[in-house]
C-alpha cells in the first residue's frame, strides 16, 4: 500500500460562497485534538484494549499490574544487600519469574541467550562439529550414524565405531553430554577422535565445520520406505515430500514414518507432513476458552494414501510428532507402534520482545479429528514395543521389528 496524496477541500456556505478559514487556528485545534486522543489512548491504554480487543481476535487485561511492591523489595534488597547487584540481571529475573508464575510448563520468558537456543535447537543449528549422532552402549560411546557430507563421513568414521577418546583423553565413564561438549568447537578447529572398530584403534584428526543437520532422513530396503523425522522445522515438509516422491519412484510396499524421539516443532510443518496421506482433511483444531479458533486441513496433493503405514512412537514423540500420529491414527491411515507418546496438547506462540528476548507464551489447546486432546495423557500405539537399554547394547531395535510385523512383513 502507497501513502495517499494529500486531498484540499473547500466548505460552501448555504448562500454559495466559500468559507474562509484561518489555517493557523485549525492547525491549533488538531494538535490539540491529537495530543487528547494520544493523552487518552496512553492513559486508558488498557481499557481501550479490553474494549476492542475482542473484535481483532487479542485477548486482553483490565487493568495493568501495581508494581509498586516489587519496588519495595528492590529498594530494601539495595539497601541492605553486602554485595554487588546488577540492575539488568535483576530485572531478567523478574521476567522469568512474572512468566513462570503464570503456571504453565511451556510458557517461558526466555532472554537473548535462551531464545537462540531455543530457536537454533529448532532449526537443527547445532553449531560447529564433526556430524556424528552418539549413543551409549554397554557403558561406551558409540557412533550411533555419521550424517551425509559432513566432516565425520568425510574423514572416514562409521557407525558402530566406539569412541575411546577425545584430544588423548579417556571417555572411560563419560556421558554422550561430555563427549559431545569435546567434539564441538569453532569452525576450522581441528579434534583429534580416537575410534575402536573390530579390535583396531584408528586416530582421525578432525576440521571442525558448521554441521548440516536436516529435520528428515529416508532409506528404502527390502522394499520399506522409512522416513526419520528428528524435529519439525521449515523444511521438513519439503524434505518428508521428498522422501515420498522417491518412495513412489521405487515402488515402495510399505511406509515406517519414524516420530520417536521427536520433540515437535512447527504446527504447520506437521500439517505437511500429515499431507503425504491425509486428502483435504482436518489435522487438528484448534480451541481457546473451548472455543475453536482455527482448524488445519491438509492439501489434496497426498502421495502415500494406501500404502500401509506404520508409524513409530515413544515417551519423547511430543506436540507436533503426536499432531502427525494423532490423525493418521483417527482416520486408519496408519497403525501406531512402540509406546505412548508424551502427551503435549497445547500451541505456543513466540512473540519478539526488546533486545532479542522472546516470550513462548500458550495460546490453545490441540485437538485430534475425533476431538481429542491429549494434553498429559499422550497417544496410546496400537501396539505395544519397547525399546530398552539392553537392546541398544545388543544392537536391536524391537519396536522396528514390530512395525515390520504390523505390515505384515
Amino acid at each position: 500500500m502507497t501513502k495517499s496524496e494529500p486531498v484540499v477541500t473547500e466548505r460552501v456556505s448555504r448562500q454559495g460562497r466559500p468559507i474562509k478559514h484561518r489555517s493557523g487556528s485549525f492547525l491549533f485545534i488538531a494538535f490539540a485534538l491529537t495530543a487528547l486522543v494520544g493523552y487518552l489512548v496512553g492513559t486508558f491504554n488498557s481499557q481501550i484494549m479490553a474494549a476492542i480487543g475482542p473484535v481483532f481476535g487479542y485477548k486482553s487485561h483490565a487493568a495493568t499490574l501495581d508494581l509498586s511492591s516489587l519496588q519495595t523489595v528492590y529498594s530494601n534488597l539495595a539497601a541492605n544487600f553486602d554485595g554487588t547487584l546488577d540492575p539488568n540481571v535483576l530485572i531478567d529475573g523478574a521476567k522469568h519469574g512474572l512468566v513462570s508464575a503464570a503456571g504453565d510448563t511451556y510458557t517461558l520468558y526466555m532472554n537473548q541467550k535462551e531464545a537462540n537456543d531455543f530457536n537454533n535447537d529448532l532449526s537443527g543449528n547445532i553449531g560447529a562439529g564433526i556430524g556424528a549422532a552418539l549413543e551409549l552402549q554397554n557403558n561406551a560411546i558409540v557412533v550411533q550414524s555419521v550424517l551425509p557430507g559432513n566432516p565425520a563421513v568425510k574423514a572416514g568414521m562409521q557407525a558402530g565405531d566406539i569412541i575411546t577418546a577425545v584430544n588423548d583423553q579417556s571417555t572411560s565413564g563419560w556421558t554422550v553430554d561430555q563427549v559431545v561438549s569435546k567434539v564441538r568447537g569453532d569452525a576450522g578447529t581441528t579434534v583429534k577422535v580416537t575410534i575402536q572398530r573390530d579390535g583396531t584403534i584408528m586416530n582421525f584428526n578432525i576440521t571442525r565445520a558448521t554441521i548440516n543437520n536436516p529435520s528428515v532422513t529416508s532409506a528404502v530396503a527390502n522394499g520399506i520406505g522409512t522416513i526419520t523425522i528428528s524435529r519439525f522445522d521449515d523444511q521438513t515438509g519439503t524434505l518428508a515430500r521428498a522422501a515420498a516422491q522417491d518412495f513412489k519412484s521405487k515402488n515402495v510396499k510399505a511406509v515406517i514414518l519414524d516420530l520417536r524421539n521427536d520433540g515437535g516443532g512447527y504446527l504447520t510443518a506437521a500439517q505437511d507432513v500429515a499431507g503425504l496421506w491425509l486428502d483435504n482433511q482436518v489435522v487438528v483444531t484448534e480451541r481457546s476458552g473451548g472455543a475453536v479458533i482455527d482448524t488445519l486441513r491438509t492439501g489434496s496433493n497426498v502421495l502415500l494414501a494406501g500404502i500401509p503405514t506404520v508409524v513409530l512412537v515413544n515417551g519423547s514423540s511430543a506436540s507436533a510428532s503426536e499432531i502427525v500420529a494423532g490423525a493418521l491414527q483417527d482416520y486408519g491411515a496408519a497403525k501406531l507402534v512402540g509406546e505412548k507418546t508424551f502427551g503435549k496438547g497445547s500451541v505456543q506462540k513466540l512473540i519478539d520482545l526488546d533486545g532479542g528476548a522472546q516470550l513462548k507464551v500458550t495460546i490453545a489447546k490441540w485437538y485430534t479429528p475425533k476431538g481429542k486432546n491429549i494434553n498429559k495423557e499422550g497417544i496410546t500405539p496400537d501396539v505395544s514395543a519397547t525399546l530398552t537399554q539392553a537392546d541398544v547394547d545388543a544392537g536391536r531395535d524391537p519396536q522396528v521389528i514390530a512395525a515390520q510385523k504390523a505390515l505384515g512383513l
